[in-house]
């Protein structure tokens, strides 16, 4: 029944995100707009806006539904499924804890091969989700340092951190690809369609840009809920121990000029400072262990 439930608040939420989306097209083209002297109702079309929820939501739904997939394609990885060295008894057996305690179905488990120390969990929902860790991870930091990051990314899966993402990342998508959409008809209808598509084009790439700033920034948010999960399960000191471990890994990776990883938005550990610190997914691990010191617990 649990997937019932899932596909319920699914079909729920792009309900009330289309129904908000209507609601504020409506009194933008017809009460605001106009009162300001600018009429746009005759090129305010329905259909516009449904073309765009298709596009929005679809695309970012089919990437969650096969982020699994997608995620193992990029990977020379391996599911554990029967524990053979410690390493995979440590990984296999924190996971399953956590999943029992917290009554989801035990997501899979897979190692892949990288050096860079590096955790990441994905899937469509919290009872259909994989926990995956990199070799690296557990050449770099102790049992009790693992042990904390899986508690992490088992919070990810918990809040329900991918679906989450996913609705906001419709949600942008839908506004920026109707706005794009709208241009090009106003255009068109004036038969201007060439300088439409060009403008078209220019503002889905700034619109595309600022909600990037937006996603991410809610990306780094829930990395702060996602520490706090580790820490009430086995402590802060435990969470803070492996961010100062990955910290001294990057700093000596940074030394090093090691190359970016293929999957750096799925990356643990974040980086500080810069104008691209607007962009990041993660955190600077400093304002990370800062904001567990901070925790009551």
């Amino acid at each position: 029944m649990k997937w019932i439930k899932g596909i319920g608040l699914l079909l729920i939420s792009n309900l009330l995100i289309g129904i908000a989306l209507f609601v504020v097209f409506n009194v933008l083209a017809y009460v605001v707009l106009p009162a300001f002297g600018l009429d746009l109702r005759a090129t305010a079309n329905l259909d516009i806006l449904l073309y765009a929820l298709v596009l929005g939501f679809g695309g970012a739904f089919i990437s969650l539904a096969f982020s699994k997939q997608m995620a193992r394609g990029m990977l020379n990885c391996v599911e554990i499924t029967q524990p053979r060295t410690q390493a995979e008894h440590v990984i296999f057996g924190t996971v399953q804890e956590i999943a029992q305690r917290l009554r989801v179905t035990m997501p899979e488990v897979w190692v892949y091969d990288s050096p860079d120390p590096n955790a990441f969990a994905t899937g469509p929902t919290k009872n259909r989700a994989m926990v995956a860790v990199s070799t690296g991870l557990l050449n770099n930091l102790n049992e009790r340092e693992v042990k904390a990051v899986l508690a992490h990314e088992m919070g990810h899966v918990f809040n329900g951190d991918m679906f989450v993402t996913t609705v906001l990342a419709g949600l942008m998508n839908t506004f920026v690809y109707f706005i794009a959409l709208w241009i090009r008809r106003f255009f068109a209808e004036r038969d201007q369609a060439a300088l439409g598509f060009m403008l078209s084009f220019v503002i889905e790439v700034v619109l595309s840009i600022l909600a990037m700033l937006v996603i991410n920034w809610h990306s780094r948010h829930r990395e702060y809920a996602a520490d706090a999960f580790s820490a009430k399960t086995y402590g802060k000191d435990s969470m803070i121990s492996a961010l100062q471990g990955l910290a001294r890994w990057a700093n000596r990776a940074q030394m090093e000029a090691a190359p970016q990883d293929a999957l750096a938005t799925m990356k643990i550990a974040g980086r500080s400072g810069g104008f691209m610190a607007w962009f990041a997914t993660h955190p600077p691990i400093e304002a990370r262990i800062a904001a567990l010191q901070r925790l009551p617990f």
